[in-house]
């Protein structure tokens, strides 16, 4: 019997619904939604706070490994939750057909929240990256395996453009070498509408900087091994911020990763599960 591919089938998917999403919402309405916005939240600087070790929180209805996680589910009194617990940013899953959410779902969020807050979905075209910004997001997912290099580099820096970070994940060592070896000089044209105004630091930048996550989920089988952080963490040079995904479930987790030097975990099974969130969070991080 053929194994599924899970990635293969979201995607498959999620251009049919890009086709859609064209359609109902050209490329110039989302320029012009953007133009009208605040700067974006600063991301990587949440995430990245010296000695410690940041807690991006998720937040979905379903997964296509765990089933439905949460019934209940109010993204915007869950993720006010999530920031009374001490969260550092919010991971927002607006991936449609297999976990249930929505760009409506980020941009009740962000209404609801001051911390950063991260679309994570399945990116496959820049116009993916216009419909982020227009509603809200101040970082995106970009997922190694589904991108080419040179589309790494493309959306990275319209991300850049409209004032938003990156997380860029990996799952083996083919994938973080190529992250490893993706610089992406800041563009030179002038700042998008919407799009902070770069400061004299920023002005001075020789590559754009981007996270990068190490994710132990092998995103085609849906398999989780915690050994991939053990073995990729120590390729990935020290100046870098790193976060990590999938498989962290206690504090003791959280503990290994944080003396192992990475920079933020982002979980979101193991404290969705919990009826009492704020709790959980401090168990799980030891706050």
């Amino acid at each position: 019997m053929k194994k599924t591919d899970t990635l293969k089938e979201i995607t498959a998917k999620k251009r049919e619904r890009l086709a859609s999403a064209k359609l109902a919402v050209p490329e110039e309405q989302l320029k012009s939604a953007i133009a009208g916005l605040a700067p974006a939240r600063p991301f990587l600087e949440a995430i990245s706070k010296p000695k410690s070790i940041a807690l991006i929180a998720e937040l979905k209805r379903n997964s296509p490994s765990a089933g439905r996680l949460r019934a209940d589910l109010d993204p915007p009194a869950l993720a006010a939750q999530y920031q009374e617990a001490g969260v550092q940013a919010i991971s927002v899953l607006t991936e449609e057909d297999f976990f249930g959410g929505s760009l409506a779902d980020l941009a009740a969020v962000k209404n609801s929240v001051v911390v950063p807050v991260l679309r994570k979905d399945f990116i496959l075209e820049p116009y993916q990256i216009l419909e982020s910004r227009a509603a809200g997001a101040d970082a995106v997912l970009l997922i190694s395996d589904i991108l080419t290099k040179d589309q790494l580099a493309e959306f990275i820096t319209l991300s850049d453009i409209l004032g938003m970070d990156c997380l860029v994940e990996a799952h083996d060592e083919k994938e973080l070498k190529k992250l490893l070896s993706l610089k992406v000089a800041p563009p030179e044209a002038a700042v998008a509408p919407g799009a902070p105004v770069p400061s004299a630091k920023a002005k001075k930048r020789k590559q754009i900087d981007f996270a990068l996550g190490i994710n132990n989920r092998d995103l085609h089988t849906l398999e989780v091994d915690p050994r991939t952080t053990e073995k990729l963490y120590p390729l990935v040079p020290k100046d870098r911020t790193v976060v990590v995904e999938s498989g962290i479930k206690t504090y003791q987790d959280v503990l290994f990763l944080k003396i192992l030097g990475a920079n933020a975990v982002l979980v979101g099974e193991s404290i969705l599960k919990e009826g009492d969130v704020k709790t959980a969070i401090q168990e799980l991080m030891g706050w």
